[in-house]
């Protein structure tokens, strides 16, 4: 029986080389030469490198001096690390449920939930961009600007993906996420980057990443290297040097791996259109699928149960935040409050699309899939 994992890193030796030139202690900054390779590929001015994506999110609230009762707009379809983020502030995240064919953010919902919360302290929306496919940011700005709240985009998932021609970190948003490797529980590597135009939330971020400490180098008008200060409450969410060398070369085939992923998609398409209870997904806007989701229309959890005893490995995308404990019972959520969400929650189901699939395990897939739905009622 074949196994294959939902996801695997593509890894050569351009990972292997730059890494070992790290350990040789040779070599420029690789945070620096990540952050610098980030601008030219999606076009930003600025960008800080993290730890991680969870940290770039949190750093991102720090940037935005995010205070105490301040509310955040949210998908609630998104990773628990976006609200989560908010948490930390003692800030309110408010959810918004989402469209039922991109699974994004829906602008008309985004509306009705400011007026309903419409507040001073809302100070913006995070807008998660799921499984590479953009949400319809141009309704999106066009609420925030009537509203007077900022955008920010959570692009976990969506590095490369463009919309409307324009990568999504380039688009209007103040600031944009991105992760590495999003899919893997647990990172061979792992960076986060924080994308914007605007200097002072990348001067602020930077300050925040190291702790906030200022200091100088040694320089010949007397400055010693070793003097620092502290000029306010930071984090310790600086990325390692071996981490942003491996994230360097992820970053160096992004458009490589778009086009692998794309091909699998393509296959999928071909071979599952008509195959019963089962919906493919629609490609609603420019879509990079970073997840391939489809719907099962009777027991979601029974069929991903057949394809593991088949050796394949499938993902949720995702739980809807409003059905975790802590936020059902902190904001006294109900199940019904996000109907669209919680419908595709019961049928949504990711399988395996990453670059080092072939076409045979991709067939293998399909041909799984359809003797599974052929046996069901």
């Amino acid at each position: 029986m074949k196994e294959i994992p939902f996801y695997l890193p593509s890894i050569d030796q351009n990972e292997k080389n730059l890494i070992q030139e790290v350990l040789s202690l040779k070599g420029a900054s690789k945070i620096e030469e990540l952050e610098d390779l980030i601008c030219e590929y999606i076009g930003c001015k600025y960008a800080v490198a993290t730890s991680s994506w969870s940290g770039a999110m949190h750093l991102s609230m720090f940037a935005l001096e995010l205070k105490r009762g301040d509310k955040i707009l949210c998908s609630v379809n998104a990773h628990p690390a976006v609200p989560e983020a908010v948490r930390h502030f003692d800030a309110e995240p408010i959810f918004v449920d989402i469209e039922a064919d991109s699974f994004n953010m829906d602008p008309k919902k985004l509306r009705e939930a400011l007026e309903k919360h419409y507040h001073k302290k809302l100070k913006a929306v995070i807008v998660t961009h799921v499984g590479g496919q953009s949400a319809d940011l141009d309704a999106i700005y066009e609420v925030a600007d009537e509203y007077g709240i900022k955008v920010i985009d959570d692009a976990s998932m969506a590095l490369g993906t463009e919309y409307k021609g324009k990568k999504i970190g380039t688009t209007g948003s103040i600031i944009t996420t991105f992760a590495f490797n999003a899919k893997m529980k647990s990172s061979i590597a792992n960076a986060g980057i924080i994308a914007t135009d605007d200097e002072a939330i990348y001067e602020r971020a930077k300050l925040i990443r190291h702790h906030a400490i200022e200091s100088k180098e040694w320089d010949k008008h007397g400055n010693i290297g070793y003097v620092y200060d502290v000029v306010d409450i930071g984090i310790g969410y600086e990325s390692s040097e071996l981490d942003s060398a491996f994230c360097i070369a992820q970053l160096q085939k992004a458009d490589e791996q778009i086009q692998r992923r794309t091909e699998i998609a393509a296959i999928y398409d071909k071979e599952l259109a008509n195959v019963p209870h089962i919906s493919l997904p629609v490609k609603v806007r420019e879509h990079t699928y970073s997840l391939y989701i489809i719907k099962v229309d009777k027991n979601r959890d029974d069929f991903a149960r057949a394809l593991k005893d088949k050796g394949i490995y499938t993902g949720l995308h995702f739980v809807p935040l409003h059905l975790l404990t802590y936020y059902k019972q902190k904001y006294s959520l109900r199940v019904n409050d996000f109907p669209v969400a919680l419908t595709n929650y019961q049928q949504i189901l990711s399988l395996p699309c990453y670059t080092g699939m072939s076409d045979e395990e991709v067939l293998y897939i399909c041909e799984q899939i359809k003797e599974i739905s052929a046996n069901r009622g």
